[in-house]
This record gives structure tokens, sequence and C-alpha cells, in this order.
């Protein structure tokens, strides 16, 4: 399928798949590792996982027996979102990089500017420190592109004045009806991509009356509507589930939205 084929350029020449599988809040072990088999079964080429996971062992495992050339998969993992000091990240990356056991890091990220604990405190000098080794880990090739996850046009404007190497990729909630737009418009027009986790909304938006209107009228799943509304807005989306049927319909989304469709799903407010 072309959607899982097709891919996004960052950090120059890294192409990046158009579709990741998630795997936030997907136990290690079995279904961890089974999720991940099921969704490389299905043709997907971009695994997001991250050490905060606490299953990038299952993930990794799954990548190595998959038969998968290496190079054929890209894996993104991230800092845990408290770790703000450059002892901790060097830490954190190594047992990355170790539990996933697959050499290279495709695309790290800095998982939110704050602990989760204190939303929306001041992290400022901490990420940047933290952002310094990300550099070091680019230039030696460890990970292939960096970035961040949950990061406001205040936070990214704060990091980028004191730092090199400009984000590849922020990571935030972007979904139907949330679309976080003045974030999206300031990476898309400063070529920083904008993956968009929970595009479904954790569920929530399956029952949404325009997404279910638009849906009957393509002839899709509400599903496969919401997924494919990040593509038209070049946002890549990061679709999770433990169950095969979904994990492929979820990618099955060569179709396109005409500008009425768009239309009534940009005016939807959560």
């Amino acid at each position: 399928m072309p959607a899982l084929t097709d891919a996004f350029t960052i950090a120059g020449d890294v192409r990046i798949p158009k579709i990741g599988f998630g795997t936030w809040q997907i136990p290690d072990g079995p279904e961890a590792y089974d999720s991940v088999r099921a969704a490389l079964d299905a043709g997907y080429r971009h695994i997001d996982t991250a050490l905060a996971y606490g299953n990038e062992e299952s993930v990794g495992r799954a990548v190595r027996d998959s038969g998968l050339d290496r190079d054929e998969v890209f894996i993104t993992t991230k800092l845990p979102a408290e770790i703000k000091d450059a002892d901790g990240a060097r830490r954190a990356f190594e047992q990355s990089q170790q539990g996933l056991d697959l050499g290279h890091i495709d695309l790290y990220l800095i998982h939110a500017p704050w602990p989760w604990t204190s939303i929306g405190s001041d992290h400022r000098d901490g990420n940047v420190a933290v952002w310094k080794v990300f550099e070091q880990l680019y230039a030696s090739g460890r990970t292939r592109s960096i970035g961040v996850s949950n990061f406001s046009v205040d936070d990214l404007e704060s990091l980028v004045a004191a730092t090199d190497v400009r984000p590849h990729a922020n990571q935030i909630k972007w979904h139907v009806g949330s679309t976080e737009s003045a974030t999206t418009a300031w990476c898309q027009t400063r070529g920083v991509l904008v993956e968009g986790y929970s595009p479904l909304a954790t569920g929530g938006l399956l029952d949404q009356e325009v997404l279910t209107s638009v849906a009957e009228r393509v002839g899709r799943t509400p599903a496969q509507v919401a997924i494919r509304y990040l593509l038209e807005r070049d946002v890549l989306p990061l679709p999770k589930s433990v169950t095969p049927k979904r994990i492929a319909e979820n990618a099955d989304v060569d179709f396109e939205l005409d500008e009425q469709a768009l239309r009534d799903l940009d005016a939807v407010r959560a």
C-alpha cells in the first residue's frame, strides 16, 4: 500500500514512512511483540516507541524476528520527559539502544518539555542541556535524526534560540477537532515534520457526527478517514491497536478526501 511505502523527508535526506505504528500503553512481552509483528506483517515500516513505554525490548525483538533488513524499518524512541540533564540523557540513550538491540536509532525525541508530574513547568535550561547531547548523538550517527514531542511554539523557539540543530520533528497530539494550529504552522513553515499521536483520539472520535458522515460518503471507516485527514494535512499519523484486523485497516488509507470533506473536518472542534 503506497501510504505505507510513501515517506516524508527529514534531516536532509532521511526518509520516514508516512504512517507509523504507535506502541503507547502496549505492555512489554507477548502483547507488544505480537502487535509489532502484526504491524510489520501488514506492511508498516515505521515503529514508534519510548523508554517510558517499557516495551523497547519486545519492539526490538519483533523487528529482529521479522526477517526484514534493519534499514527497512524506521525506529523512533524517546528520552523520558523527567530527564533534563546531559548525563541522564546519555544514560537513557544507552538504555534505549541496548533494549532495542537494533543498532542505530532512526529518530530520537525529547518526550516532553516538562516532567509529566509538573506539566507546564519551566525546564528550558534542561531542554537545552539535553538537546546538546542529542546534537552529539546525531553528529555521530547513533541516531539519524532528532526531534521533540509535546513542544509548543514557545518551547520550540526557546530551544532553537540556544542550540545549533533545529528539531527535525515534533510529535504532538493531533486529530480531527484538535489540530494544534499554531504549533503546526510554526513547524511546517520551518521544515519541522509534525507527527500526530492519538489520531483517533484514543477511540473517542469514532462516533463523531461529522467524521461518520464523511466516512459514509467516501465509503470508508471513520478510523480510516481520521487517519487520512492527517496525511492530507501533511501530518504523520501514529495509529495504535493490538488487533491485527484494525492494525491493517488503519493503514488502508490509499484514498483522497475532497475539499468539502476537508472543510467539514477542519470545522470540527473537540
